[in-house]
């Protein structure tokens, strides 16, 4: 499979494979896997949410970095950045409602923590 990119005139044909940059083989699992490509700011900690769920990991990693690459300057000096995260959702799911999602699962994930942590201390007040 070929793909054609336009930059400034000039067109580039490259092949398509699982074969990332560094010639290392994807594993299966890596190959179809989905990614949330999230927005954040490092700065404030922000989140802006899911902007695309995308399956594979090297297609993920090219969509970061298209979203850097058009990505104005000063959008990247107010500290916002893009970043990875594995997910059971299917690929292409609408990025609201991914976001919505990824939030109820972190929200899950810190309410099992807290109760885990709860019950730890209660059993280390116990054993006193």
């Amino acid at each position: 499979m070929f793909s054609k990119y336009r930059f400034r005139r000039i067109v580039v044909e490259t092949q398509l494979s699982i074969y990332p940059p560094d010639g290392a083989a994807l594993t299966r699992e890596e190959a179809s896997t989905s990614y949330l490509v999230i927005r954040h700011n490092v700065r404030t900690y922000q989140s802006a949410g899911v902007v695309e769920v995308i399956k594979g990991k090297q297609n993920a990693e090219t969509a970061v970095k298209k979203y850097e690459v058009g990505q104005a300057s000063s959008d990247r000096h107010e500290g916002w950045r893009y970043f990875l995260e594995k997910t059971e959702m299917k690929a292409g799911t609408d990025p609201t409602e991914a976001t919505h999602r990824r939030q109820a699962e972190l929200d899950n994930r810190e309410t099992k923590e807290q109760l885990d942590t709860d019950a730890l201390v209660d059993r280390q007040k116990a054993s006193r």
